[in-house]
């Protein structure tokens, strides 16, 4: 399996950000994308979900038999959480592990992972920044997609939560997963691959 981008290029509000970016990353890889603030990282890892159409060029996924096309494959987690605040964890994540299908754990066992067991009871919207950081973590495992895309992931972590993430991380790249992304801080992927962005255009 391989996530291929071939001249990229890709803009906001009209102005280009990026151009004729060259990558691939296969199974197993991880490629962390760095750059100042407005080189368009967040712009890259939303191409690659399908949520913004390319500039020009092309970015495709090859050699996964069970997604025809890439942006099934992808787990996006961007800065917002993307959870109904009135509505339970549980819910949430119940809502989006019906919405992916494929599950892969179940919501105890994700809860368990994160660190965050005995509170699928309540809202998200009561939680702390960190605590909902760690919910959209549980989103990636309650079903399984191999591309996961993530958008300055340790945002609002501590340390013992950076760390159990970046064993979540490493586990998914064992597993042949693919990741992409967009960082200012070390994520603990020590054999990662880096992409950096340049300044605007």
């Amino acid at each position: 399996m391989r996530l291929i981008a071939e001249k990229l290029s890709g803009e906001r509000g009209g102005e280009a950000l990026f151009s004729d970016l060259d990558f691939v990353t296969a199974a197993g890889e991880a490629l962390l994308v760095t750059g100042p603030n407005g080189s368009g990282k967040s712009t890259l890892l939303r191409i690659i979900a399908g949520l913004l159409a390319p500039l020009s060029g092309s970015v495709r996924l090859e050699g996964a038999a069970s997604f025809p096309a890439l942006q099934p494959a992808c787990h996006y987690l961007g800065h917002n959480n993307a959870m109904k605040p009135a509505l339970s964890v549980r819910e949430n994540l119940a809502f989006w592990q019906a919405f992916n299908g494929d599950p892969r754990q179940d919501i105890n066992e994700a809860l368990e992972t994160v660190g965050l067991d005995g509170i699928d009871h309540l809202p998200f919207g009561y939680l702390s920044t960190g605590q909902k950081r760690r919910i959209s973590i549980a989103k990636l495992l309650v079903s399984h997609r191999p591309v996961w895309l993530l958008d300055e992931p340790t945002a609002g972590l501590d340390k013992v939560s950076e760390s159990r993430f970046a064993a979540l991380m490493r586990g998914h790249l064992d597993e042949g997963g693919i990741i992409v992304a967009a960082t200012h801080l070390p994520l603990g992927l020590e054999d990662a691959k880096e992409l950096r962005m340049g300044g605007r255009g």
